[in-house]
């Protein structure tokens, strides 16, 4: 049975909590999906908490399903885009935040390009943090939307097999997803090219996977994750055409499996790289689903945080 409050403090990755808050959150999540899905969406559950989203990566989905989800629970919301801030005339890290403290921010929702940023946060700040991705390390509120989808869609997350394909050295979805539905009872594969499946993964208790095909017969979920030429510092693959025949997902791979599985992608979409335009808007996608699915998780997460606060 879930507990009635989370066992932490902050949300800085899948890694610090445990199944009963994962399930916790998913159960809260339904009640919120409940409310964004009336005519009147708001709630006042967060009205006295001010909430400050400090980005220093850019971001459109993500950001937008905070704050959506913040201001549907009454919060005070404060935007932050770093990129045009005094973060580029040099300041640190924590004066930037206790600047932002020092006007009296309850709870900082933070993305940030290096990996244990939010860590280091919650150990020199009062405000409690939710972390918006943190380098190529976690990103909790995706694994948890992730793993929420997938409960919706084949009504429980245990038993299940999850493939995950791509960019798996790069991606903080897959390392948080990996742990979320691990902890949820699913059995996970990566799939990719050599290059981008990091070494020892094994260790992690996933299986390991270079052929697509066989990875898609295996499994009933297959969550396509973005190659992230951004973060990448050499080539790892000859070229993105090259990426599309061996690991792109299509029509017609899809229709030759020999069961029908479910569909996923964190997003953003390179379509017909990754990802094919016909798969992406079909039946089997619930690619639109995780993104409703975000709002009310989010609201779980930051109605369950606030309310340990004292």
């Amino acid at each position: 049975m879930a507990v009635e409050k989370l066992s932490t403090r902050h949300l800085l990755g899948i890694k610090d909590i445990n199944r009963n808050d994962i399930e916790l959150i998913l159960e809260t999540a339904d009640h919120f999906k409940g409310v964004i899905n009336r005519t009147i969406k708001k709630v006042p559950s967060l009205r006295d908490i001010t909430i400050a989203n400090i980005f220093f990566e850019n971001s459109t989905r993500t950001k937008l399903s905070f704050e959506l989800a913040e201001k549907r629970l009454s919060a005070d919301v404060v935007n932050f885009a770093a990129s045009s801030s005094s973060v580029s005339k040099g300041e640190t890290l924590i004066d930037t935040v206790n600047n932002i403290l020092a006007m009296k921010v309850d709870m900082v929702v933070m993305r940030h390009p290096y990996a244990g940023a939010g860590v280091f946060l919650s150990k020199h700040i009062n405000a409690q943090i939710v972390n918006a991705g943190d380098g190529a390390h976690e990103h909790p509120t995706q694994a948890l939307l992730d793993a929420y989808s997938i409960r919706q869609k084949l009504g429980d997350v245990a038993g299940k097999k999850v493939v995950i394909v791509g960019d798996i050295l790069h991606s903080r979805v897959a390392l948080s997803n990996i742990l979320c539905l691990q902890k949820l009872g699913a059995e996970v594969m990566v799939c990719g090219p050599t290059t981008l499946i990091p070494k020892h993964i094994e260790s992690l208790g996933v299986k390991v996977e270079h052929n697509l095909i066989k990875a898609l017969n295996w499994c009933d979920v297959a969550n396509m994750l973005r190659i992230q030429l951004e973060r990448q510092d050499i080539k790892y693959f000859p070229s993105q055409r090259e990426y599309a025949m061996m690991y792109g997902l299509n029509k017609q791979i899809l229709d030759n499996l020999d069961k029908e599985i479910i569909v996923m992608h964190p997003g953003p979409i390179n379509r017909g790289v990754e990802i094919t335009s016909d798969v992406a808007d079909s039946k089997q996608s619930i690619i639109l689903d995780q993104v409703e699915n975000g709002v009310a998780v989010r609201m779980a997460v930051l109605y369950l945080l606030a309310s340990q606060r004292d």
